[in-house]
């Protein structure tokens, strides 16, 4: 919501600088988004202007030569392009010097040759209105070189705020001006519909019929002799720097007072009103009617709409019908104001995709009071703006359950709230005491009426805050807001045996994340949500998921089975952008469907991503490697070697569509458990994830046109099979080191080779590793490859001997060449 600091400094102006005010009310609990500067700035250059000649451009016939008295003491050439501009008018006049709306500087120009010293404005150049026809004339009793900041409101300080949706009663000026006048303690002034200038009584010049409790509080008045044209320029410029566009004084009433009171209003013409009645209803299956912005909108038995004898002229709460909207020959006037059933303003608003100024409001559930204020208000500005004359009575009825039958179904008042608000309570919840008068003076800041008891105070909820306030916890929080979070000591909530200490599965997905950040990968955190495109682009779209019933966008309808599409989107995000080398990981839930219509399983992935150089280039290595395989694998082995994980990567039997064929695997965690060095099977080995390159068409649908390396795995899965933490005698005694190289087929993967070795060098073998991989067909021969191993024995309790070390080294030799047909290479 936009509101202007000066319409609202009419009703609380505290003693504080507009950024001051915006921090304290940001501190108790009214958001606000930034400030914005609206209108022009460099004042002192917008002057009031007379014009002393006017003539035509000797070489333009739409443009005009003026000499114009700014009151510098020399008249000023000024050449003017509106039609309207002539000898004798007094105008506004930006000089050299001036900064527009838009923010351009005035300069001193010529056009077609002649000399321009600033520019004679209209509303629209100085953000007071959107007119752009003609000059603006002002009033010929004001002297030339008057600041013109004095005569019109052509710069002004917007609060943007944030609204929560329980604070409805925020949703107006005078409303954030209570909250003002609440948190600072500044004077407020009277509500601006404290004098009815109407009257109640009987209305005979229209009748209005309710159906349905979806309408609880239905007001009209009735006004004639109606004068419809432009509005004043003070209420142009208050509309616009609040974000509305001025059209007519009728039309420009509506918006005001909205935006002064909350409470959206309605203009009907009345003699567009067929029969000069309204009923109240909902509509039928499949009916149509026009709204105001042209668009036929089909309805159903959800939507209430008010109609005449013709039939739909408004969707109620959010917006009137073309048919009987007030135009220039409108004479009579119908003022509706009315309060609706918010959830229903809410789901007609989804339904229709037609969002208003007055649905917002309405959907957050108006207090039926605010009806009437809005009305009194609006009858003022119809008498003094449009020389209305108002007729006697007004029109006040509710639905069925919300208006007395036997008085003409007249509306009728909620019962008051009252809620006792205990001293032992505050301290209780804050763990601060707040002295009983300053509870009083805070709560009575806010509206509440309160009485003092023997334990506290009995506070009476004002109308505009009956339903974000019900409970004795929400005076609490009332009072913290205001007066006590700013003075509330850092303290651990009671918990009697609670230990705060992280459990072992949060740990564990701590040291994996803190594994990989140590791997010089940056964490991201993606949305749940995804869009069919996402999957398509990936390859998945015929992967069942979880679908919403109610998505916010196309974009957000599924929840995603994966976290490479958030990490691919954010690569190619950062691509776009010019970003270096990108190393990124995430760490979430994916969600599975059930299969059996319950709830679906939430898994906890880990994935990671790189793409570009390795590491940053340098005089040695000015071209470093890029991202691959073996590089995504090597992160792979840090993270899972953090959280002692023992894992392997195969051949994938179906690859997932988005990898690279031949350069991608299925990750196996399990299967090897260690005991003093020796390798066993072991039964719980499973596939837990994937490894390998992104297909390079996948990777340019993302926006990457580099290679890109990335994992993910079932976290949860894998950590299951954490192996428990031993300590070992490292040190006594010496280890031995041998090399082995191997010829094998390049079909056999390097996993299996290592399985093989560490199973026949048993409890001997302390680690095994391949350092180093040779082809050449003339000397291991066509389609084999040779891998240099690396073995390292060591006994716990002594020295080895060459004759053990030589007897384990021939049964890896044989072992080798039994399961693996492999032999020893001689050179």
């Amino acid at each position: 919501m936009r509101v202007p600091v000066s319409w609202l400094r009419e009703y609380c102006s505290p003693d504080l600088d507009t950024f001051a005010l915006a921090e304290r009310l940001a501190m108790t609990g009214t958001e606000v988004e930034r400030i914005e500067a609206h209108g022009v700035t460099a004042l002192e250059h917008f002057v009031v202007g007379k014009v002393l000649e006017a003539h035509r451009h000797p070489d333009a016939d739409r443009l005009t030569v003026c000499q114009v008295d700014t009151g510098d003491g020399e008249p000023s050439q000024i050449v003017c392009g509106a039609p309207n501009v002539a000898a004798g008018q007094t105008v506004a006049v930006g000089k050299p010097g001036s900064v527009m709306p838009d923010g351009t500087r005035l300069k001193t120009a010529k056009l077609r040759g002649q000399a321009s010293h600033g520019m004679i404005l209209a509303e629209d150049e100085v953000a007071i209105g959107t007119d752009h026809d003609g000059i603006m004339v002002l009033d010929d009793g004001l002297p030339a070189g008057t600041p013109l900041a004095d005569v019109l409101p052509i710069a002004d300080e917007v609060l943007v705020l944030e609204i929560t949706p329980n604070r409805p009663d925020c949703l107006g000026v005078y409303g954030v001006a209570r909250e003002v006048h609440a948190v600072t303690g500044a004077p407020l002034a009277p509500p601006p519909w404290a004098q009815d200038v109407g009257g109640p009584g009987a209305l005979d010049a229209a009748r209005i019929t309710v159906q349905t409790d979806l309408c609880r509080r239905f007001t009209a008045r009735v006004y004639e002799n109606v004068t419809t044209g432009p509005s004043p320029a003070w209420l142009k410029a208050r509309l616009m720097a609040a974000g509305q566009r001025p059209i007519s004084n009728v039309v420009d009433i509506t918006n005001y007072v909205m935006l002064l009171t909350g409470q959206p209003l309605h203009a009907f013409d009345l003699d567009r009103i067929a029969g000069g009645a309204l009923t109240v209803r909902r509509a039928r299956a499949d009916e149509t009617m026009e709204t105001l912005d042209g668009q036929l909108r089909r309805l159903d038995p959800e939507i209430v709409i008010i109609e005449d004898a013709e039939g739909p002229t408004s969707i109620a709460g959010v917006m009137g019908g073309a048919r009987s909207e007030v135009s220039e020959e409108t004479t009579r006037v119908l003022m509706e104001v009315a309060c609706w059933e918010g959830a229903n303003i809410h789901r007609t608003s989804l339904a229709l995709g037609l969002r208003s100024e007055a649905s917002a409001r309405n959907e957050k559930g108006l207090a039926p009071e605010s009806a009437m204020q809005a009305q009194v208000l609006a009858t003022r500005l119809m008498v003094e703006l449009c020389g209305a004359r108002v007729l006697p009575g007004t029109i006040d009825v509710g639905g069925p359950t919300h208006s007395d039958p036997a008085d003409g179904h007249r509306w009728v008042a909620p019962p008051a709230r009252t809620i006792h608000l205990r001293d032992a309570r505050v301290s209780g919840l804050l763990g601060v005491s707040v002295p009983r008068p300053r509870q009083l003076e805070i709560l009575t800041r806010l509206g509440f009426e309160c009485r003092e008891t023997d334990d506290g105070l009995d506070a009476a909820v004002p109308s505009f805050r009956r339903g974000d306030v019900t409970r004795e916890v929400d005076l609490v929080e009332e009072v913290a807001r205001i007066g006590a979070l700013e003075h509330l000591p850092a303290t651990l909530p009671p918990r009697h045996g609670a230990a705060g200490r992280l459990t072992e599965r949060q740990r564990l997905r701590r040291a994996a994340a803190d594994a990989l950040c140590a791997a010089g990968l940056s964490e991201i955190v993606g949305w749940s949500f995804e869009g069919p495109e996402r999957a398509a682009a990936l390859g998945l779209e015929q992967r069942p998921a979880v679908r919403l019933r109610n998505p916010m966008s196309v974009e957000q309808s599924r929840l995603r089975t994966t976290l490479l599409g958030s990490l691919l989107e954010a690569a190619g995000r950062n691509r776009s952008r010019g970003a270096g080398p990108l190393a990124l990981f995430e760490s979430g839930a994916v969600y599975l469907p059930s299969g059996d219509g319950g709830p679906p399983a939430e898994p906890h992935h880990v994935a990671a991503l790189t793409c570009g150089a390795v590491r940053p280039a340098t005089w040695r290595e000015p071209e470093p490697a890029r991202a691959d395989f073996f590089s995504i694998k090597g992160a792979l082995g840090a993270m899972l070697g953090a959280v002692r994980v023992d894992w392997a990567v195969r051949p994938c039997a179906q690859a997932p569509p988005f990898l690279h064929p031949g350069r991608s695997g299925e990750l196996v965690v399990g299967g090897g458990e260690r005991d003093g060095g020796a390798a066993r099977e072991a039964r719980s080995a499973v596939a837990a994830g994937w490894v390998g390159e992104l297909h390079p068409t996948v990777a340019r649908r993302f926006g990457i046109e580099e290679p890109v390396a990335c994992f993910e795995l079932d976290l949860d899965l894998a950590l299951a099979r954490t192996r428990a933490t031993e300590f070992a005698d490292v040190t006594s005694f010496p280890e031995v080191r041998e090399d082995l190289a191997v010829v094998l087929t390049d079909a056999v993967p390097a996993a299996d080779v290592l399985a093989v070795v560490r199973e026949a060098g048993g409890p001997l073998l302390r680690d095994v590793e391949i350092f180093d991989v040779y082809r050449d067909p003339e000397r291991v021969g066509e389609g084999r490859v040779s891998l240099a191993l690396r073995l390292r024995f060591r006994a716990p309790d002594r020295t080895l001997t060459d004759e053990e070390v030589s007897g384990r080294r021939r049964r890896i030799v044989r072992a080798l060449a039994e399961r693996l047909e492999g032999r020893v290479r001689d050179a």
